[in-house]
């Protein structure tokens, strides 16, 4: 008699899998902000595009520390605007009150699909939070 077991998934294909999942995200973003530009003009297309490239500028906090830091280490003045930029609760809950409020601005709308994609996209290539002293988490 032979026993069948099944071995759980593994580290690795969960990883690939988890950041499958975040790329298909990053490209749903993105066609509904490119969408979104088509739809409602230039200012729409413009945010999206300001937010899809913001997140990253919180590096510019503290620029002045960056050549005293370890390589891949973001100064921790930065960590806080950096993780706060970078976590896909806030845009998810933004798009949330944007939809509940009486408030329609397809331009806000197309930035929240810019930023959610930017977060996307870094989870897809696998970049997370810092943690406090600068350094990737995970």
């Amino acid at each position: 008699m032979t026993s069948t077991t099944t071995a759980a998934p593994s580290r690795t294909a969960l990883t690939v899998l988890r950041r499958t999942a975040w790329l298909a995200g990053a490209l749903f973003w993105s066609a509904f902000a490119v969408l979104e530009a088509v739809n409602h003009g230039w200012l729409a297309g413009a945010l999206a595009l300001l937010f899809l490239v913001l997140p990253d500028l919180t590096f510019l906090v503290a620029l002045d520390e960056a050549p005293r830091m370890a390589k891949g280490q973001l100064a921790p003045r930065a960590v806080p605007y950096y993780n706060a930029m970078h976590r896909a609760l806030v845009p998810v809950a933004l798009m949330a009150l944007y939809t509940a409020a009486p408030i329609a601005w397809a331009p806000a709308f197309a930035a929240l699909c810019g930023w959610l994609a930017h977060i996307s996209y870094d989870r897809a290539f696998g970049y997370g939070l810092r943690t406090k002293e600068g350094f990737q988490r995970g």
